[in-house]
């Protein structure tokens, strides 16, 4: 095969002739792995090959040790592992040395080859010469060889775990500081050297805690910051960023010494690519300031000090940087594209975050700069100004932001008719934050009709403005009534039909532009789910409409041409189903009269859909809440829907649509009670065999645990047949340790303790108020073992809530002393006397006490 030529055709405009050079390089991949990526290495190393074939060679490359997949990753890797010998060295030597070729470009990929390969096998103890290899060309190479060199380090430090590389942490700090320092002479060594620290930063948290060590890093960094090359400029703030992030608790010296002003410099920099990371800096600040001001919190309600303290950065630069966010403000663009990120964008996003940071302090510094630019005649100032006004809505104390809302709401609503869309769309977005969290300030005698009016109107308007107006819209009918939604009438009553209308007429649009139909249908379901009992028979008249759409769009599902089309077309179904949805979840069982219709339709678009799986997903939702609506009434529609629901269940490559089809599952036996007894056969089998396949995400697998307890409170006593399998695979779930330090172990786990306590409570309330619960005897010690070892690892409401619970029901299914001993243990004494606020878990937590109490005596 003549490799460089298959490479070259991967690059061609044609694209029969480029898919053909893919499937000649698949072929070639899968028929003989180890010569293919020989091959590859050859022509990546060969400086007579042209550059734009040495790049092909080295994605490829690249891309036969990756995957975003971690199966297909496993995969890879074990492939990789298994190349003999001979053949895996030359790959890695042509890879190295391709690392000092004379062309950038080629280095480049190489730097990515080398890091991939990495990635297998150093965490497999294998490549011990790689670091010392690199860290002697990043020592003693030309430009290029230092420059990919350090590129691939950094690489390296992004894609493999800090602990692998602890060892030699000190070397690889040192090469990358020493060719970020000032006095290195070439800027494309600094540049590679700062990215490769970025990437450091993780792993050199030994270093950080040392002083010293750190005064130096913080020395060549700020310094970097001044670099005469814009491009390191950025990247060192980039790293000032990140250190930020993660060392935030030795900052205050250099935020007295340096970064106070260096970021503000970096603000006012000509070049934006600098002035967005220095305005990053201080979002990152904030966030950091706004998750301590809550752990603060979270301590203090329990009696505790936080572990860590803000140092209000924040909130001591502020009369020095809000100056600075308020003129980049003004620097907006008239033709910027909606998802461009620029300037004043990213000011607008500090300045929200400023105002959660600092809350009361920031507002004596923004009203001035508000009320001198809010009626200007230049638009920049006078959308800086709206926006300012909405960005500090969310963090002073509402009573001080009170009046000052009430003053600004007659000349906002005014500000929707001004000339400049721009000023427009930011106070629609303005007045929906307004709804959203001070919806207080808005009097109903005097405020409302004309929001309302002004709020319709712009749905008229261009697209940008309809998608602000839409959300406003929605916040107002989410907040006005408390969230009640059993009223016999509410404020919006009166506009209720002609919103409606005029959010359907947006829906009925052919474009979805700036997201404008979408954000339509979001509205139209918060006016259905919130609509007062007055208000009903819009919401019988809108579900009709969006039937009839169903059936017109089904219809045309032969039509479709290309994947724009069926894009479209999977969008729309998804929104009918939302607003079905909702509308059957607002009426419950009156919806009796459209379930046929519906069904049918429901039925028609899951055959149509075939494995279109977010169409199929809202489809069964539509399903899962149309039992919930109809009860026992569903029964005669489940023989039609059963056929699709098995082949969804086994859909292991699509956790999402199983998940989906899990938990429809709960929605059938709970609707149907006792008579889904005839179908729990089947389901059982598919749920037990489903956890023990290898294949199936495991977050599906906790769908399945909680749906064991839907089940089995559903059919009650018929659970016996199914009693001992599940109490075994629950009991083998509950037995597996967590690791608090691996943060996405324990978030799985936490998640699968809380659908076991779910499962557990099911079979427990199915069973203790018939002739039956006696079976539960035999699983009281695993049970209780498994609740013991919950509330040693974790004592937050809701696994409080949720252990005190089941220990109540098991107490109360047992109240003649039959859980005496078990009952009378040190740690349930403490779990139910555990002291909390709040008053739904003190509840649960007194109602057990009781039950203890009288199945002990």
């Amino acid at each position: 095969m003549d490799i460089a030529a298959v490479l070259a055709g991967t690059l061609a405009s044609d694209a029969t002739t480029r898919d053909a050079a893919t499937q000649q390089l698949e072929s070639a991949a899968a028929q003989n792995f180890a010569a293919y990526v020989t091959l590859l290495s050859a022509e990546l190393v060969n400086e007579q090959s042209q550059p734009h074939v040495r790049n092909a060679a080295g994605l490829a490359l690249k891309n036969a040790f990756t995957s975003r997949d971690e199966t297909r990753q496993n995969e890879v890797t074990a492939r990789w592992l298994n190349v003999p010998g001979e053949y895996r060295a030359k790959v890695k030597t042509d890879s190295l040395r391709a690392l000092s070729s004379s062309t950038s470009r080629a280095g480049a990929v190489a730097a990515q080859v080398v890091a991939a390969i990495a990635a297998i096998e150093l965490p497999n103890n294998q490549w011990d010469d790689l670091i010392t290899d690199l860290l002697g060309a990043v020592n003693g190479g030309d430009l290029n060889t230092r420059v990919a060199t350090l590129q691939c380090i950094g690489f390296i430090c992004e894609s493999i775990s800090p602990e692998i590389l602890k060892l030699r942490s000190n070397e690889i700090l040192t090469a990358v500081v020493q060719g970020a320092r000032r006095d290195e002479p070439s800027p494309e060594v600094q540049l590679a050297a700062m990215k490769a620290l970025y990437n450091c930063l993780e792993f050199i948290k030994e270093n950080f805690d040392r002083e010293g060590e750190r005064n130096y890093i913080m020395q060549v960094v700020c310094e970097a910051t001044q670099n005469p090359a814009v491009q390191v400029q950025v990247a060192a703030f980039e790293t000032l960023v990140r250190i930020m992030s993660l060392y935030y608790d030795k900052m205050s010296y250099y935020m007295e010494r340096a970064l106070f002003g260096l970021t503000v410099l970096g603000m006012n920099h000509p070049d934006e690519r600098v002035a967005l990371q220095a305005v990053e800096f201080w979002s990152t600040v904030c966030e950091e300031e706004i998750d301590l001001a809550i752990e603060a919190a979270d301590a203090q309600e329990y009696g505790d000090a936080p572990e860590r303290e803000s140092k209000y950065f924040a909130k001591v630069a502020l009369p020095e940087i809000i100056p600075v966010i308020l003129r980049l403000l003004t620097r907006q663009e008239e033709d910027a594209e909606e998802d461009e990120w620029n300037i004043s964008m990213a000011a607008g996003t500090c300045l929200t975050l400023l105002s959660q940071a600092v809350g009361d302090s920031i507002v004596s510094f923004v009203i001035p700069f508000i009320e001198s630019n809010i009626k200007s005649p230049d638009w920049h100032n006078r959308e800086a100004a709206v926006m300012t006004f909405g960005s500090i809505l969310d963090g002073p104390d509402p009573q001080l932001l009170a009046p000052l809302v009430t003053q600004a709401l007659s000349l906002l609503i005014d500000m929707m008719r001004d000339p400049n869309t721009h000023v427009k769309d930011t106070t629609a977005w303005t007045l929906g934050r307004i709804c959203d969290i001070l919806v207080a300030t808005i009097n109903p005698e005097t405020h409302l009709d004309p929001l309302v009016r002004s709020l319709v109107a712009a749905l008229e308007d261009s697209p940008r403005i309809v998608t602000n107006a839409s959300w406003a819209l929605m916040t107002l009918s989410d907040q006005i009534n408390d969230g009640a939604d059993d009223l016999q009438t509410g404020h919006l009553s009166p506009y209720y039909d002609g919103v409606v209308t005029a959010l359907m007429g947006v829906t009925e649009r052919t474009s979805n532009e700036a997201n404008s139909r979408t954000a339509a249908y979001e509205a139209l379901a918060s006016y259905i789910t919130h609509a007062p009992v007055d208000v009903l028979g819009v919401v019988r008249q809108v579900v009709v409409t969006i039937l009839g759409r169903m059936e017109t769009l089904l219809g045309l599902a032969n039509q479709l041409l290309g994947v724009d089309d069926r894009n479209n077309w999977n969008e729309l179904q998804g929104n009918f189903c939302s607003i079905v949805s909702c509308v059957t979840r607002k009426l419950g069982s009156d919806i009796q009269p459209l379930a046929d219709r519906i069904m049918t339709l429901v039925l028609q678009l899951i055959q149509i859909a075939g494995k279109q799986s977010t169409v199929l997903e809202d489809a069964f939702l539509v399903v899962g809440n149309m039992a919930s609506a109809l009860e026992q009434n569903f029964h005669p529609y489940l023989q039609a829907f059963l056929p699709f629901l098995a082949p969804a269940l086994k859909a292991h490559d699509d956790p999402q649509l199983c998940s989906v089809a899990t938990g429809l599952i709960g929605d059938i036996c709970r609707a149907l009670g006792e008579l889904s007894t005839a179908y729990c056969d089947m389901f059982m089998t598919v749920l037990l065999e489903n956890l023990t396949s290898p294949h199936l995400d495991k977050m599906v697998k906790i769908s399945i645990v909680a749906c064991f307890g839907d089940i089995a409170m559903a059919i009650g006593p018929s659970f016996e047949p199914y009693l001992g399998a599940t109490m075994a695979v629950l009991r083998q779930a509950g037995e597996q340790k967590v690791d608090a330090k691996d943060y996405e172990t324990f978030d799985y786990y936490s998640q699968l303790r809380e659908a076991l306590l779910e499962a557990y409570t099911g079979i427990v309330t199915g069973l203790k108020s018939t002739d039956k619960k006696a079976l539960l005897l035999d699983h009281i010690p695993s049970i209780f073992k498994f609740l013991q070892l919950v509330y040693d690892d974790d004592h937050s409401e809701t696994v409080l809530k949720q252990c005190a619970g089941l220990i109540g029901d098991l107490a109360e299914t047992f109240p003649d002393g039959q859980l005496k001993e078990v009952l009378l243990q040190d740690w349930v004494a403490s779990l139910v006397k555990t002291k909390i606020r709040n008053p739904d878990v003190k509840k649960t937590l007194r109602w057990a006490r009781e039950m203890i109490k009288r199945a002990t005596q």
